[in-house]
């Protein structure tokens, strides 16, 4: 049997994930017209590529090609906003009651401990924001792994893309901190009871308190 070559990660692919990464960090602002000819000369790439890039983006929802305009940054309406966070609600608060069911021992203690690491995040004084945003969505997405079903996976790994264009603005209202905590420590609560009708009303309520901050900030 002849040995099989494996091919590098595609140059569009790569800068796709930096452009994903400086939407993500606010360096290209929702709005804002994408200059395809400064950032071909930036990562010294050809426009060709940079185009292939564009059109992953486009189609992850983050970016919205324009005839004859060009790319621009996505800017998520609040109809968007509430749309994808109605539907990541729903999916999110399905996997819920699934852990607290079928989720082992082990487990259970994994998302006890990323939940601890929440509580360190948001102590009083010494509240470490963009560590709360990454323990948070690794929380998230460990709940999602311990449900296992890939096809939910990958819309709510899609629907959180367009989610992070206005995520910040939601947690960086005053409060929603110390709110998201503590309806976290239910879920976790209705999690560890395996009581899988409260995991799933939990988790309803956490995206209903998370669409409504994002409205207001």
């Amino acid at each position: 049997m002849s040995a099989v070559t494996l091919t590098p990660r595609a140059l569009y692919e790569e800068v796709a994930e930096l452009l994903r990464q400086r939407i993500f960090q606010r360096a290209l602002e929702p709005g804002s017209w994408i200059d395809e000819m400064k950032l071909a000369e930036e990562y010294g790439i050809s426009r060709t590529p940079l185009r292939e890039a564009l059109k992953v983006l486009a189609a992850e929802g983050l970016v919205t090609m324009k005839v004859r305009r060009g790319a621009y940054v996505t800017e998520v309406s609040e109809k968007d906003l509430t749309d994808v966070y109605h539907l990541l609600s729903l999916l999110e608060s399905d996997a819920a009651g699934v852990v607290a069911q079928c989720a082992t021992d082990v487990e259970l203690r994994e998302l006890q401990a990323l939940q601890e690491e929440l509580e360190a995040a948001a102590a009083p004084g010494k509240v470490d924001r963009g560590h709360f945003f990454a323990v948070n969505e690794r929380f998230h997405m460990r709940l999602l792994a311990i449900a296992d079903n890939r096809w939910r996976d990958q819309m709510v790994a899609d629907l959180r893309k367009v989610m992070k264009l206005n995520r910040h603005n939601s947690l960086l209202k005053a409060g929603r901190i110390d709110e998201s905590l503590a309806e976290h420590r239910a879920i976790m609560a209705a999690l560890l009871a395996r009581d899988s009708e409260a995991a799933t009303a939990r988790m309803q309520d956490h995206f209903k308190s998370g669409l409504e901050a994002a409205v207001e900030s």
